[in-house]
């Protein structure tokens, strides 16, 4: 009999990993095409399509992306900037806020979570929007405008608020305050500590949201000094579409055919990469995440 159970164990676990190990490929499949698309000639791309291993090797899609490296890196670094202090703020807001709306304690936090919950429901509109950032709070053109708007996310809030809510017993917090810990203290030694797989969760999407940010540049910047990767990458591709259509429709021979799709996957490469190298580093913290308040002692 414990034979059976041991094989049909074993068993399990073969096709279980099999069946992840599917999953993973399909997952990986349009990043590896994407690879290699950024390393094949613009010609083959044309001719014969995308293949996993590139049919001609080309580096011209990076040529063209960093035939300007000081205005790409100068978009690296304003979107590095927004991206750090965006997301360092917008946990300390998020995390203090979700704290103080699942406190018992506070008479108002039902009302506040509601009005919360209410902003994710209906909004003012781009013009209104727009206007008030312009005209009353004078962000036109600064960095404050590319980092302000998304620091209080009203479903982060929520997240956060219901994660300290089923991670942190509020026996504990009790204890503290009994030893003389105040708020501050318990939020920091204590909420924090204890809250790091939301934290990390939390502030991945932050870093998420800000990295791939482009609208906010287009509305705002002026400036081409201020513009973020994602919109100075997406004017380059632009520019490039234009002049090739110009070109082709008024007859014109370009001295050099301009490789349009081989830059567009070079472009999704330099713009992902960094963020699919942080995944690694908060992936524990995603799994205590999901195994958070599976097993209660």
């Amino acid at each position: 009999m414990k034979d059976n159970s041991a094989g049909v164990s074993a068993l399990f676990k073969v096709a279980a990993y099999s069946f992840i190990a599917v999953c993973t490929l399909i997952c990986l499949f349009p990043f590896l095409l994407m690879i290699s698309g950024s390393l094949t000639a613009n010609e083959s791309i044309i001719r014969d399509g995308y293949h996993l291993i590139p049919k001609v090797f080309s580096t011209e899609g990076y040529e063209m992306v960093f035939v300007f490296p000081d205005q790409l890196l100068r978009a690296y670094g304003v979107t590095i900037f927004v991206t750090v202090t965006g997301t360092l703020l917008g946990l300390f807001l998020i995390t203090m806020a979700g704290y103080v709306l699942q406190r018992k304690d506070f008479k108002y936090r039902n009302a506040f979570s509601f009005y919360i919950y209410f902003t994710t429901l209906f909004g003012g509109g781009l013009v209104p929007w727009y206007i008030m950032l312009t005209k009353y709070f004078n962000l036109i053109d600064t960095y404050k405008v590319l980092i302000l708007p998304g620091l209080m996310t009203p479903f982060l809030i929520i997240l956060m608020k219901n994660f300290i809510k089923s991670a942190i017993p509020e026996e504990l917090i009790e204890s503290a305050k009994i030893d003389g810990a105040n708020d501050f203290r318990i939020y920091y030694g204590i909420v924090l500590k204890l809250a790091m797989p939301g934290v990390a969760t939390v502030g991945l999407f932050l870093a998420l949201t800000y990295w791939n940010d482009w609208f906010l540049s287009s509305l705002f910047i002026n400036n081409a000094s201020k513009f973020q990767l994602q919109y100075y990458l997406y004017n380059a591709i632009n520019t490039m579409l234009f002049v090739s259509q110009m070109a082709s429709g008024s007859g014109v021979t370009l001295a050099k055919e301009i490789p349009t799709e081989s830059t567009k996957m070079a472009m999704a490469i330099v713009v992902t990469g960094p963020i699919v190298f942080l995944y690694p580093f908060l992936q524990r913290y995603f799994v205590k995440g999901l195994t958070i308040g599976a097993v209660k002692g």
